[in-house]
């Protein structure tokens, strides 16, 4: 029978490859629609809070559970106070997809949260701006706003 670490750390690498998996699929939608679909982040938020939960059961520790919950209602909070305050930008696919990256890199720990959480405002700024020096793109031009909180989550966990 595996130990309690070895069967933790076959469940984060699992994880993490469904992740990336799910991530490249969001990117590739969202950069071609501006659209973040429910019947993707959905279940990918209920299927992670399921890996935490297990995660807990199997280290015996709540620790990381909790710092997860947390980050998930502080990255998932500040999106929605961002798109409430500009209704016209982030959409509720952010939001949602905010929560998944926020119990990702919460489960983490606070450093690959704020990491992950800043980079994608500085990476999708940067786009943004190399897109406006081109003239490619003007202060009204919508930009797809999910890759770049993907990349940062990548950025996140790869850096903390």
């Amino acid at each position: 029978m595996p130990s309690a670490t070895l069967l933790r750390e076959i469940i984060v690498v699992l994880a993490h490859l469904a992740l990336a998996g799910v991530g490249v699929w969001l990117i590739v939608i969202d950069a071609r629609t501006h659209r973040l679909p429910n019947r993707i982040v959905l279940p990918t938020l209920a299927a992670l809070l399921a890996v935490v939960g297990i995660d807990a059961l199997a280290t015996h520790s709540t620790i990381r559970l909790t710092s997860g919950l947390i980050g998930m209602l502080i990255l998932g909070g500040f999106y929605l106070v961002l798109r409430a305050a500009s209704p016209g930008g982030l959409g509720g696919g952010d939001v949602k997809l905010a929560a998944v990256i926020g119990l990702l890199l919460g489960w983490h720990g606070w450093q690959a949260l704020a990491i992950g959480a800043a980079s994608a405002f500085v990476l999708g700024a940067l786009y943004a701006l190399v897109l406006m020096m081109l003239r490619q793109a003007n202060r009204s031009t919508r930009i797809a706003f999910g890759p770049w909180m993907i990349i940062g989550a990548v950025l996140g966990i790869a850096v903390a």
